[in-house]
């Protein structure tokens, strides 16, 4: 690893308050000590060249007061409060210095500058959490749960994300592998030591545990990812129907702003329009599409394309359809397109009625969830907003500790699962032992990718790219 020390501004830029520039790695303290001067808080003398501090026998997290100073020209950069966090009880696990400075962009700057000129790096994206990792303090689950509290746009990502940095995925992980370490052992000895131990494997218990242990913990987490990976992406929410079926007002109403615009002139909407917004704690991703019709126009058929390659990656389509009107040839053919997504019928344009809709709706919209609205009047918009978080909540898991957050760690689960199989298949077989061997070391290898005890090089760096500069 790296041994340079690193800094960073780790407070965003712009006017605030207060600013934080952070010093990691084995020159932290020195270069602190060259830079920091302290202040007799109850004297508050002017500070001198001579008043500088052994930074490294300061007590370790706790605050000291002093100026910032270039020792060069003497020039005092600002006020600050001093932070020393040593070995190994830090966020690295590495010597830290936070400097609290004032929040101006340009003093930042210079103390930052200044810290560099002292012999530490700028730090790149995400490198105090990969050090973090890399040193053992947290492992890969608990490093990305970091971006996604920093990320989280509801209360209920950043709690999931909260009860991943305590590792609560981790701890599942590492029992499933403990698992499988005890039955490869057995296995391994049988291969290694046939006369000895060669019926030492019990299939029928290795089998047992598998099941119980690995497969039924795996099913359980890729289903969940399946049921509640929203709330850390956002649900991805579609809203089809043919032109001028009020599409665009109603993303105005849920987005609680004029995003898309709304004319009486079909085909008015002719590009995706993407917005996001939260729904009762959750957050949702909704995308106005083009209206479904038959058209020689080439934009609209473009618009059309798109809204299909939007469907496909949704979480759930809301199918609007003008409850004035009867069911027609072009709502079947939209329908026709959809039916395989999860759906909500929106029967809008009630308000033109005299009583609730009694329309004759084809026998395979009979059993999908419907709701009667008026956009224009903005009635039946709570009833709305109540069945899209019901269609998932319902299916969410109780304890959010254990909800797998990514895509990623869902590919790696999805492995180790086929691989599982592998494994299990041929346990009842009477297969080798080598190859079973081979397929719950790669079992243990994939769960390792999840936690990163096994995760390429080239997918860490791609990981902690994401990051912002100075976490």
């Amino acid at each position: 690893m790296d041994n340079s020390t690193i800094a960073a501004i780790a407070t965003p830029m712009g006017g605030g308050g207060i600013g934080i520039i952070k010093i990691s790695g084995p020159d932290a303290l020195s270069i602190a000590e060259s830079i920091f001067f302290k202040i007799d808080a109850k004297s508050d003398k002017p500070v001198h060249l001579s008043d500088s501090v052994v930074v490294s026998s300061l007590k370790s997290h706790q605050l000291s007061y002093g100026n910032i100073v270039d020792s060069s020209n003497g020039r005092i950069l600002d006020e600050v409060l001093l932070a020393v966090m040593k070995a190994p009880f830090s966020y690295t696990r590495e010597d830290v210095v936070e400097i609290h400075a004032h929040g101006g962009a340009f003093v930042l700057k210079g103390i930052l500058n200044l810290v560099i000129e002292k012999g530490a790096r700028l730090a790149e994206p995400g490198e105090f959490t990969k050090r973090a990792f890399i040193n053992g303090r947290i492992d890969l689950t608990q490093a990305e749960a970091v971006i996604d509290i920093i990320n989280a746009r509801t209360l209920t990502s950043m709690d999931i994300a909260a009860s991943q940095i305590k590792g609560g995925l981790k701890s599942q992980i590492e029992d499933m592998i403990e698992q499988l370490l005890h039955i490869l052992a057995e296995i391994e000895a049988a291969i290694d030591f046939p006369d000895e131990v060669g019926d030492a494997v019990n299939n029928e218990l290795a089998l047992d545990n598998i099941q119980k242990h690995v497969v039924l913990p795996l099913k359980a987490l890729i289903e969940q990812y399946e049921n509640a990976h929203f709330l850390r992406d956002g649900l991805k929410l579609v809203i089809v129907g043919p032109p001028n079926v009020g599409k665009s007002t109603l993303m105005n109403l849920l987005v609680n702003k004029d995003r898309s615009i709304v004319t009486s002139i079909p085909g008015t909407t002719r590009d995706l329009i993407e917005d996001t917004f939260n729904l009762r704690g959750f957050p949702i991703v909704i995308t106005d599409t083009a209206g479904f019709h038959d058209t020689s126009d080439p934009v609209e058929i473009i618009g059309i394309k798109k809204a299909q390659e939007n469907i496909e990656n949704s979480d759930l389509v809301l199918f609007m359809v003008d409850a004035a009107s009867k069911i027609k040839h072009e709502k079947r053919i939209v329908f026709d397109k959809i039916k395989h997504k999860r759906l909500i019928i929106v029967l809008n344009k009630t308000d033109l009625l005299d009583s609730d809709p009694r329309l004759d709706l084809p026998k395979e919209w009979e059993d999908i969830p419907r709701v009667n609205i008026s956009a224009r009047y903005n009635k039946g918009i709570e009833d709305l907003k109540g069945m899209i978080t019901d269609s998932y909540v319902k299916d969410m898991p109780e304890n959010r500790s254990s909800i797998v957050p990514n895509l990623r760690h869902k590919k790696a689960l999805e492995q180790s699962l086929k691989t599982a199989s592998s494994a299990m298949e041929g346990l009842r077989s009477g297969r080798h032992y080598e190859l079973i061997s081979i397929d719950i070391q790669s079992i243990i290898n994939f769960l390792g990718e999840v936690t990163g005890i096994t995760t390429k090089p080239d997918v860490l760096d791609n990981i902690f790219s994401n990051f912002c500069i100075g976490k």
